[in-house]
């Protein structure tokens, strides 16, 4: 099997760098904008539930817009697409921190949520086609990595600039965002696009339409309730406008998701391993953040240094973690890190206590948790990538993106529903250890779906996909993991 040759005269460390910033700042902004909630509600007088869709209209666009806009940048060009995204964000940023009432945030928090869905499947795009097929397992493993350190910065960062204003948790995107933009006019490559015919437009309305009702009724069932009108409703739109998705999918010549991708079991797998550990993922953050603050009275500022340690380990975790697989192979590398991340949380649910003490209650399991997250994540990402044709690289990657961004949603749903609303201080203790020995069952799970990896499968080529590729080398499409 032939592998498609990187660009020529590219370098493929200078467009991870460029690229990474965009990744970087879109995962700093969701942590940082957490932290700064509480300023925002006192700035603008208004309630946390109100100010909850600052954050929850945010994630419903950003998933429902991944997959067309993958599609979109491997038809019409990902560096294009990449560049569009990255303005878009860096203007939403500035509109973010003008913004005047609670109504105008959430509308220019939309601006942000268009641009970093544009942005995310190309940037990983332009990185595989940069670099050479026998380093692109490290290249994406890396890129994730840079997601992890937005995470980790993005609380400590977050409670700094909140001291100073919460304006300049968006402010700060501006200047790091233009650099990028001008730098990367000047030296991303263009691969070329795949071209063809336009793509399906119903499936990919259909598709928008299904996602964002599906995490609508997920992030809202714990405040609506689980059987009030509104979250029925959202449950039953996502499953027959998914109907219609799959249905106009399968009749048009130019699908938004190919079959030939989801037929691919490497590729399937990183999708379920992905969804399934980022719930326990969010659920693991929520829960800290919430104990930190909630039971410990901790700061903002005190939180985010305590949590940072877990997610700084990941990127180098990330790096070291190429050596592990090229000698036992991806599924059980991802299998170990679903249960290092399930051993964390059974830490705190062992450890635990009602006064503060960070070194034996919470710091050894945020770093087991680290080293889960740098295992798993980046490996079934890389496994997931690796499986893809060069036309494919950004609809795929954003499938992947969109697995994790539901595994999100129903990671913060299921948090919410365990830990309940506890009265008094042991039964607070008797929930979050409920809640912290669930999501680690629901991590090993993610271990053992990953286990199931295998090297080397891949779409065998181009042949299997329904778009024609506009490249010289088509016939060398595929691309060996």
């Amino acid at each position: 099997m032939k592998s498609v040759a990187p660009l020529r005269d590219t370098n493929p460390r200078l467009v991870l760098a460029i690229v990474s910033i965009g990744v970087l700042l879109s995962s700093l902004d969701l942590f940082i904008v957490n932290v700064a909630m509480p300023a925002m509600a006192d700035d603008f007088d208004a309630g946390l539930t109100e100010l909850s869709w600052v954050l929850n209209l945010y994630a419903i666009v950003f998933a429902a817009l991944l997959v067309p806009a993958g599609r979109l940048g491997d038809r019409s060009g990902n560096r294009g697409t990449f560049l569009t995204g990255l303005a878009i964000f860096v203007i939403g940023s500035a509109l973010c921190s003008a913004a005047w009432n609670v109504e105008s945030l959430i509308a220019f928090r939309v601006v942000q949520a268009v641009g970093c869905a544009l942005l995310t499947p190309s940037s990983l795009a332009l990185v595989l086609a940069a670099t050479p097929p026998e380093q692109r397992a490290g290249a994406v493993r890396l890129w994730v990595g840079f997601g992890g350190l937005g995470a980790a910065l993005g609380p400590v960062l977050g409670g700094l600039l909140v001291e100073l204003d919460w304006r300049w948790v968006f402010l700060v995107n501006v200047p790091i965002g233009a650099a990028a933009f001008a730098i990367g006019v000047r030296k991303l490559p263009c691969p070329p696009a795949a071209g063809g015919p336009l793509p399906d437009l119903l499936g990919a309305g259909a598709l928008i339409g299904a996602v964002g009702s599906l995490i609508l009724a997920v992030v809202e069932g714990p405040e609506w309730g689980w059987t009030s009108a509104g979250v029925l409703a959202g449950f039953g739109v996502a499953i027959a406008l998914g109907v219609v998705f799959a249905v106009s999918s399968a009749r048009h010549h130019s699908p938004i998701i190919d079959a030939a991708l989801v037929r691919v079991p490497n590729f399937t797998l990183a999708g379920a391993n992905s969804l399934v550990f980022q719930i326990a993922f969010a659920g693991m953050l929520l829960s800290v953040t919430l104990w930190a603050q909630n039971v410990w009275g901790w700061s903002a500022l005190q939180t985010g240094l305590a949590i940072a340690p877990g997610p700084l380990v990941v990127p180098f975790v990330a790096v070291a973690a190429g050596k592990l697989i090229a000698r036992i192979g991806p599924g059980p590398v991802i299998a170990a890190g679903g249960l290092a991340f399930g051993g964390g949380l059974l830490w705190w649910a062992r450890a635990a206590e009602l006064s503060p003490d960070y070194v034996g209650g919470l710091l050894g399991g945020m770093l087991l948790t680290g080293l889960g997250v740098g295992l798993t994540l980046p490996t079934a990402f890389a496994v997931g990538a690796g499986t893809l044709p060069p036309q494919r690289f950004a609809t795929g990657s954003a499938v992947l993106s969109m697995a994790r961004q539901l595994g999100l949603a129903l990671g913060v749903a299921v948090l919410v529903a365990l830990l309940g609303t506890p009265n008094t201080p042991a039964a607070t203790l008797d929930a979050f250890q409920r809640a912290w020995y669930v999501t680690a069952a629901i991590a090993v799970l993610a271990g053992l779906i990953g286990f199931a990896v295998r090297s080397g499968q891949a779409v065998e080529s181009p042949g299997d996909l329904t778009t024609p590729v506009a490249t010289e080398n088509s016939g060398d499409a595929a691309v060996s993991v």
